[in-house]
């Protein structure tokens, strides 16, 4: 293109809540803004992470001028290790974002031995860099984690603004005054051209009125203390350093101490020390160096598993299964953290065990013991009519997230022809004059499963839900190659498909079946066999059990 432009591609977070990724470019090269994952739900048997499709990224020879991170949360770094693994010629790349974000980048990277790939920059709030023809302006905003950014992007077709996650709070906790709609409003004002494009957070657009503020949390877990006697264990999101500040500073005033289980946190609390979030604690105790022998009533727990995972703190300590951690009747556990969308089954599971155990339990609805870190309805009036941007594109959710955003710009005066809702995949290209819409790019997200990435498919889970549902039956068949006598078997083997004992006769007929098939097919064609015995056995236990499990005929001439 000889034109000015601006081709803007969603790799992930438009259609879901996460995996947020945007690939931008110009004449001048590519940058890219977030690269994050997304944690699986029930339906991913076995998956730990989901990613975006990094090989639409960057093309062969294309000018790779750095990634832009807007805050350090999974969902917006996460996927930084497997983006370098793909493009292993990428070396230097450069890295910005803040101080408290790329100290968790560089962590990340520490872990998977790629920090020798980088090049990290630390920005300060209000200031700028210039990649291309590109100056990213770094707006400090508010969210559940610290140094949190909005972009302010001068380009080639006009200023387009980034929000980043965020929400809106007058009276913040740490005293950090700043606010976010004058300084979008400063930016959409000046050299008085108005911006060209917003794009926004729609993660809360369904929630009416205006977030909490921070300090109301504070003020509510203040009474909690001071009401409760046994032991208090709060689960909230390792990131959340002003939270986790609140926990530490009433345990100080109630004269308990606090007990800290889950890595995720430890390292948080570390990074957070280090970088002068969190004074040095006296009265904090990790799980890896062993906590001390104390009464429950004088210690709180800051406990991972706000999502009920399997092998977080808190699910372990619901279970009986923590080493060092117990509840009893009388202790009481705070919910502090909302329940990301998949993981309501999981959250529910790990209640009730803590209900069995006799334990309190505050949440979101009956104290308030969190608040969003996201701007609800309100929030995103205030920004669309501080900005009043030309155009406009929802970001950070799922689909009727970004159309209710959309309408609610639309009703904020933005023209609807103007107002555009694009989908992981789908590149949109802004002339000075005019926009385009660029034909998709494949998106389809990749699953990490341990080692393997991208390995695991539909078919693959597919067979895992089978195989959780209807359970495994092995055939095991050993044949002589010159005679085709048969050496060994049939033997079954069952595993989740029935009780061996009280279906005995059935598996005794399955043997009948396979040595029927022995004698109308050539026993040293072990393919055709396999595939027969197969074939007839799924039959038979679907019309005697009405059970359909996966058969494996394991068939060997020796």
């Amino acid at each position: 293109m000889s034109e000015a432009y601006l081709t803007i591609t969603p790799l992930g977070g438009h259609g879901e809540i996460g995996m947020n990724c945007q690939k931008w470019q110009t004449d001048k090269g590519v940058v890219l803004v977030d690269c994050g994952l997304m944690f699986p739900d029930d339906s991913l048997l076995g998956v730990d992470v989901v990613i975006p499709r990094l090989e639409s990224v960057f093309a062969e020879g294309e000018n790779v001028l750095g990634i832009v991170l807007t805050h350090g949360h999974e969902d917006h770094i996460g996927a930084l290790p497997w983006l370098l693994l793909q493009y292993k010629s990428l070396k230097g790349i450069r890295i910005y974002g803040s101080t408290f974000t790329l100290a968790l980048v560089k962590h990340k990277l520490e872990e998977h031995g790629l920090l020798d790939r980088v090049t990290l920059i630390p920005k300060a709030a209000y200031d700028s860099v210039l990649l291309g023809n590109l100056r990213f302006h770094f707006i400090p905003v508010y969210h559940s984690i610290p140094q949190g950014f909005a972009l302010a992007v001068e380009t080639p077709i006009g200023k387009v603004l980034h929000t980043g996650d965020f929400k809106l709070d007058s009276v913040p906790l740490d005293g950090v005054s700043f606010d976010p709609c004058k300084d979008f409003a400063h930016f959409a004002r000046k050299d008085g051209k108005g911006v060209r494009l917003l794009l926004s957070d729609s993660t809360n657009v369904e929630s009416p009125g205006r977030s909490l503020p921070e300090r109301k949390v504070r003020d509510d877990l203040d009474a909690i203390f001071s009401e409760v006697k046994g032991r208090i264990v709060i689960a909230l999101f390792s990131s959340h350093i002003r939270r986790i500040r609140t926990v530490i500073d009433l345990a100080k005033k109630y004269g308990r101490s606090v007990l800290v289980s889950g890595r995720s946190l430890s390292t948080n609390i570390e990074k957070a020390v280090e970088l002068g979030f969190l004074e040095k604690p006296s009265n904090v105790y990790s799980e890896a160096a062993g906590f001390p022998e104390l009464d429950p009533g004088q210690t709180v727990v800051l406990a991972t598993g706000t999502q009920g995972e399997a092998l977080s703190a808190l699910a372990r300590i619901a279970r009986g299964e923590h080493r060092q951690l117990s509840l009893q009747k009388g202790d009481t556990v705070i919910m502090s953290s909302r329940v990301i969308p998949g993981n309501a089954r999981a959250v529910s599971t790990m209640l009730n065990q803590i209900y069995r155990l006799g334990a309190t339990v505050y949440q979101e609805r009956n104290r308030t013991v969190h608040a969003t870190g996201h701007a609800c309805r309100e929030e995103l009036i205030d920004v669309i009519q501080a900005v009043q941007p030309e155009y406009f594109i929802p970001v950070h959710g799922e689909y009727r997230h970004l159309a209710l955003h959309a309408q609610l710009a639309e009703d904020c005066g933005v023209a609807p022809e103007k107002v555009r809702i694009i989908e992981d995949g789908q590149p949109i290209t802004f002339l000075e004059d005019s926009i385009r819409m660029e034909e998709s790019v494949p998106v389809e997200s990749v699953m990490v499963d341990g080692k393997g990435v991208g390995d695991v498919g539909r078919m693959i889970l597919k067979e895992r839900r089978i195989l959780g549902g209807e359970g495994l039956v092995a055939v095991v068949l050993v044949i002589a190659s010159e005679t085709g006598e048969v050496l060994h078997g049939p033997e079954m083997i069952s595993r989740g498909f029935t009780y061996e004992q009280q279906y005995d006769h059935v598996l005794e007929d399955a043997k009948c079946l396979v040595i029927d098939q022995l004698e109308n097919t050539n026993p040293n064609d072990t393919i055709k066999l396999s595939e027969r015995i197969r074939s007839v056995l799924r039959r038979f236990f679907r019309d005697v059990l009405g059970r359909d499990p996966v058969v494996v005929p394991i068939v060997r001439e020796v």
